[in-house]
């Protein structure tokens, strides 16, 4: 642990101990308090969290907004079992739980971690990166899904419920300003329309220059913001046996995000070409860059969601979710981290484009949950139709008729000399349709009050298919055969020599079945205590490694399931007239067949090659504490001890050696991680009323990359915000500070710190919030 890692960490805790103290001594009388309750649906029906038998953390979205939490980018700020991996575009963007997740540029393999937005299951996580406005709660479901959920959830689930209409009147918004010029605007009406039938509509608005400056050619522009805009209608229509719900949404996002820093230095020349203030070896302080080419990504979506209940009887219900969504994502890349291609340094600059269509439908019957023997059952069927084309241009040079730059000591390459310039470029076209069907069932029989059993198994049915055409790297200037960094000479369908067609498209497909399912025994001794233990077996379908540099056979070859097997044990318990709420879970869970990139060489440039790399097992506990000594009062804790290895991994197809060694400790999977915090709201007077929050979180070392490599220091993070508001709480102003410690931190260490990516909280910062309700 580093010096300012520990003085930070003290100065946390001793700060809000103090805070605690202070906080205690300003209510003279306890008045009643009890833990908030939050109905949830990880079982697809509405229960109180604490009487669900799943690690769940549910999190309401004014906690969010209190939080200053915006997408699931910061979710890790509420929850800390959760990590978020920023890609430099949204759909090469993960979410990793328990330590394990998918990362992977294919557009043929998607996530461990499932994303359900409103019922509907999300073919890539990227897609709910958007926004987090007007939500209704964001519930997290640790642990394989695979019964209910099914799809994509061999180690978890994220489900987001929007807020729906309402019987009265009501409006609110709100402005956040921060510094950097980070803008968010927000709006929402929601009311009755009829009888029976209310509406909401939601709007928002968000934009930030960014937190690292770009010196290229002294325009000293600011990148790594966004501009991102949306707007969501919802109608409700409920007259008592039959419940309906319409949602039609848009998004559409700019971000300039994300660049990687030059944190070490690069030789002598290199630095010199950079030019960076302070110079390149300055870690992750580094808040400098020098491209050409500014790394951009842009999103566009659009969504339809119908959902019902229908009561078929007084015991039995039918609930259906249907789905469509249109997204659109554009990635813009620079790879050199260059100003300029010179004589032994070429340029890297990508273009691709990703196109997705999906439908999904649902239907399920559950009978009366509160009958000694209750039951769900459904069917399920999802496709997925997605495009991606790809584009990637190289200037190289071995010699150039330029002279070498006294002032950098490189010699640039000449763009106008054809003959010792070439410009490697090829652009891939890929097509995958991915099938999803299943039916399953989930039974629970209370053998009394205090001790049930539930049961319940998934069949699911995969098919994947894909096609992917390019041909070998040529020059751009005279169409002649050309390779430089990240292309490759040989067709997507192989040279003969290697065993591929010749040709330049591959194409395959693949099918497979499973039944996953859980058992789950449950025993409350008391109203307020229940324990519980399970066992779950995940499932994650199969894949193909569909990108740029796909080559057959090698990379035709199906990539298997991926199964999961997990255990775990937990208590949920509330106490002292439930003022106190205290949540356990131990955990191991092993997954075989994981699917995860192995890395490669190609012409000087890292490439992954997606596998079955082998055998993982995370295994650890997981804690949360609520404390509500006080009517207005809480104090939250939690944490999440995760152990997350290789087990046993495989040879990298291309290589014939793993590219992890048995029992080093999976990318993005710090091994501990907690979060203290509290909440005060009191009254001032008849006149106003105070809202005072902190939280702090700190999170061990983890490493970027399989093999341990890239690693990433212990870091914590200290946030603190003081509101005030009229007694009915109708007009509230709220000032943030962000990172009070000033604690410098990276997300991603690629290629021994040539490339860093700081995210937005690594400075501290400051911000004021305003909202106004009706």
């Amino acid at each position: 642990m580093s010096t300012t890692t520990r003085i930070a960490r003290r100065v946390a805790i001793r700060a809000f101990a103090l805070s605690a103290s202070s906080l205690a001594l300003m209510y003279t009388a306890p008045a009643l308090a009890q833990v908030e309750e939050i109905i949830v649906t990880a079982q697809k029906v509405k229960e109180n969290v604490q009487d669900v038998p799943i690690a769940i953390t549910a999190v309401s979205g004014d906690r969010l907004d209190q939080a200053v939490v915006f997408s699931l980018e910061n979710i890790s700020t509420v929850i800390p079992s959760v990590t978020f991996r920023k890609g430099t575009t949204s759909a090469n963007s993960a979410i990793v739980m328990r330590g394990v997740g998918t990362i992977t540029f294919s557009v043929a393999a998607e996530p461990s971690v499932s994303t359900v937005v409103d019922g509907v299951v999300l073919s890539r996580s990227g897609q709910a990166f958007m926004d987090l406005v007007d939500i209704e709660r964001l519930e997290v479901l640790r642990g394989p899904q695979g019964t209910l959920f099914g799809r994509n959830a061999s180690a978890g689930l994220v489900n987001i419920v929007s807020k729906g209409g309402s019987d009265t009147l009501e409006a609110e918004a709100g402005v956040d300003y921060f510094e950097g010029d980070e803008v968010r605007l927000r709006a929402a009406i929601a009311g009755p329309l009829a009888e029976n039938l209310a509406a909401r509509v939601t709007g928002f608005y968000g934009s930030f220059d960014g937190n690292i400056t770009n010196i290229n050619a002294g325009r000293n522009n600011t990148v790594n913001g966004y501009e991102r805009y949306g707007v969501r209608g919802i109608l409700d229509y409920d007259n008592g046996g039959t419940s309906l719900r319409f949602i039609a949404d848009y998004y559409k996002a700019n971000d300039d995000c994300c660049a990687d820093v030059t944190a070490v230095s690069r030789g002598a020349v290199l630095d010199a070409e950079l030019g960076l203030p302070g110079g390149s070896a300055q870690g992750e302080d580094q808040r400098f860059i020098n491209h050409n080419l500014v790394t951009e990504t842009r999103d566009r979506q659009w969504s339809l969601t119908g959902s019902g209940d229908f009561e078929l009887s007084d015991t039995h219900t039918l609930s259906v979710v249907l789905g469509y969504r249109n997204w659109f994502n554009r990635e813009l890349r620079e790879g050199d981290f260059l100003p300029r291609a010179i004589v032994g340094t070429g340029e890297l600059h990508d273009d691709g484009v990703v196109r997705t269509e999906q439908y999904s439908i649902e239907a399920r019957i559950s009978s009366d949950q509160s009958a000694p023997f209750f039951y769900q059952a459904g069917v399920f069927a999802w496709q997925s139709d997605n495009t991606q084309v790809f584009t990637r241009r190289n200037i190289t040079c071995a010699s150039s008729t330029l002279p070498v730059d006294p002032s950098t000591g490189g010699r640039p390459c000449n763009l106008n000399d054809t003959v010792n310039t070439i410009f490697p470029t090829a652009t891939s076209f890929s097509e995958v349709t991915s099938k999803n069907f299943a039916v399953f069932t989930q039974a629970t029989y209370r053998f009394s009050e205090q001790l049930s059993l539930t049961g319940g198994l998934r069949y699911t049915w995969d098919d994947l298919e894909f096609s992917h055409t390019r041909a070998p790297g040529v020059n751009a200037t005279n169409g002649a055969p050309a390779t430089g960094p990240g292309v490759s000479g040989n067709p997507a369908g192989g040279t003969i020599a290697s065993g591929g067609n010749g040709t330049n498209t591959s194409a395959g497909s693949t099918d497979n079945g499973n039944l996953s399912g859980k058992a789950v025994l449950q025993f409350s001794p008391t109203e307020d205590v229940m324990l519980y233990g399970s066992y779950t077996r995940g499932y994650k379908g199969p894949a193909f490694n569909v990108f740029f540099n796909h080559t057959a056979p090698t990379n035709a070859i199906p990539i298997d399931e991926e199964l999961s097997d997990s255990f775990e044990i937990g208590i949920k318990s509330q106490f002292l007239d439930r003022r106190v709420q205290l949540n356990l879970a131990a955990f191991s869970v092993e997954y075989d067949g994981f699917q995860a990139n192995n890395f490669v060489l190609l012409n000087g440039a890292v490439v992954s090659n997606l596998t079955n790399a082998g055998t993982v097992k995370s295994e650890g506990f997981e804690a949360d504490l609520v404390v509500a000594p006080a009517s207005g009062l809480n104090f939250r804790a939690s944490a999440a001890y995760a152990d997350a290895r290789v087990k046993e991994f495989n040879p990298n197809p291309l290589t014939n050696a793993p590219s992890a060694i048995n029992g080093t400790q999976l990318p993005l999977a710090p091994k501990f991680v907690y979060t203290i915090g509290g909440d005060y709201t009191a009254d001032l007077g008849d006149v106003a009323r105070i809202y005072l929050n902190t939280d702090y979180r700190h999170t061990s070392r983890q490493f970027s990359d399989l093999g341990e490599a890239g690693p990433i220091d212990p870091y914590g993070m200290w946030n603190a915000s003081i509101g005030f508001s009229d007694p009915d709480d109708k007009y509230r102003l709220t000032f943030h500070v962000r990172n009070i410690t000033d604690d410098s931190y990276v997300l991603l260490n690629v290629s021994a710190g040539q490339r860093l990516q700081i995210p937005r909280d690594a400075d501290r910062y400051f911000g004021v919030s305003l909202r106004a309700r009706m």
